[in-house]
């Protein structure tokens, strides 16, 4: 068995999934959030931030990083049902708790799986499982965003220690984070060769957050600035070889593209449900609103575009599964994912009329949280970019 060059996951045989048995574990995610997430949503909305206590709860009804080894504390399920937790918080319109997880679950998670050695996943993998550990990434700066070997924060090694300072921002579960992975360049003049992560402990000395980011959208998801003020963390903090950590970052990221597509087709369809159960109810010009023939078109085209792109997503879920997910890929379904998550929103908007402008109806916040996803984890552009670079080559 060998590694996929992309992944990072073991390259197999794609493993069989029992529909059956996925059904039934999507139908306990949603019970478990109809009665421990739904009834507070508006509440933590409103005030900016989910409860810390809330990731123990998920913990407890097994919805977090449902993949990890059960030697690392986890159900060691196909990658599919990790999905299918994003998908459901998706699904149900609580666009912020679906990032956050997908953050914990299908990205920090499968970094220490792939990447870190036995006695780092047992550091901190059962503890992510629980909900005991709330993990964060870092590598976005304020002055580097997608430009990932422009970062300035460095880590420079005394002795049996790395010495970390800088800063980085738009970090997802900031505020809640235990460990933060955090991207440094340890050589400055390598470039991305001089880029190592670390699994940083927030409770050490001189690390401190800054403020939870006002955001436009998925207002109970925090957002948080990072500083790292001549904060001291271990070696044994390293994650692989020192200057390997812009390789990793490259391997990783297929996954967290395709669950973002994954979250933006399941969010997609979830607003789509509650705009056809709208058209059947609202009353205009004497008739339903299902009954004119701009609604029938407009939810025509957007049926076929979820209907579309969540054939795809799950054709790459395979793929990766497999080991056989490439770049190029996994931001095809990034990118066309997320456009037409957006699309979706503004045209289920559109058919609310003025009622989904207010925020009184759920599409309003379906349609704020959409946009941010065409931003995070690579925007369409660079998306784009990678795609063009395997037909094309660099320009």
């Amino acid at each position: 068995m060998t590694d996929s060059p992309v992944t990072g996951s073991p390259v197999t045989d794609s493993p069989e999934i029992d529909e059956e048995e996925l059904a039934l574990f999507r139908a306990s995610v949603v019970k478990a959030l109809e009665t421990e997430v739904a009834p507070y949503y508006d509440a933590w909305e409103q005030d900016g931030q989910v409860p810390r206590s809330l990731w123990k709860t998920l913990g407890e009804a097994g919805m977090l990083c449902v993949d990890v080894a059960e030697d690392d504390g986890g159900l060691e399920a196909p990658m599919a049902y990790s999905v299918a937790v994003g998908e459901e918080i998706a699904r149900m319109g609580f666009g912020a708790l679906s990032t956050s997880v997908m953050v914990h679950s299908d990205i920090v998670a499968p970094y220490i799986s792939h990447l870190c050695n036995d006695a780092q996943k047992q550091q901190w993998l059962p503890k992510m499982v629980s909900g005991e550990v709330v993990g964060a990434i870092a590598m976005t700066e304020p002055g580097a965003g997608s430009d990932l070997q422009a970062m300035r924060t460095r880590a420079v090694r005394e002795g049996d220690e790395y010495v970390l300072n800088g800063s980085k921002t738009f970090i997802t579960n900031g505020q809640h984070a235990d460990m933060v992975i955090v991207a440094a360049k340890t050589d400055p003049a390598a470039g991305a060769r001089g880029v190592s992560l670390f699994l940083v402990d927030t409770r050490l000395p001189g690390y401190s957050r800054g403020r939870n980011l006002d955001k436009i959208g998925q207002h109970s998801g925090d957002t948080s600035e990072l500083f790292f003020t001549d904060m001291r963390v271990p070696a044994s903090a390293l994650i692989g070889e020192e200057g390997k950590g812009f390789v990793y970052l490259m391997q990783e990221l297929a996954r967290e593209r395709l669950v973002i597509g994954a979250l933006g087709v399941a969010a997609a369809r979830g607003t789509l449900d509650l705009t056809l159960e709208y058209c059947q109810e609202r009353e205009l010009f004497g008739g339903k609103l299902a009954q004119l023939q701009n609604t029938r078109f407009e939810v025509a085209r957007m049926e076929t575009d979820c209907r579309v792109n969540k054939a795809f997503v799950d054709q790459c879920i395979g793929k990766y599964e497999a080991g056989d997910l490439d770049a190029p890929t996994a931001s095809m379904a990034k990118y066309s994912a997320t456009e037409m998550q957006c699309r979706v929103a503004d045209g289920c908007l559109q058919l609310f009329g003025g009622y989904g402008y207010t925020t009184e109806y759920p599409v309003s916040r379906a349609f704020m949280d959409a946009r941010v996803q065409r931003i995070y984890g690579g925007t369409s552009e660079v998306m784009k970019e990678i795609i063009a670079r395997s037909l094309l080559g660099r320009a």
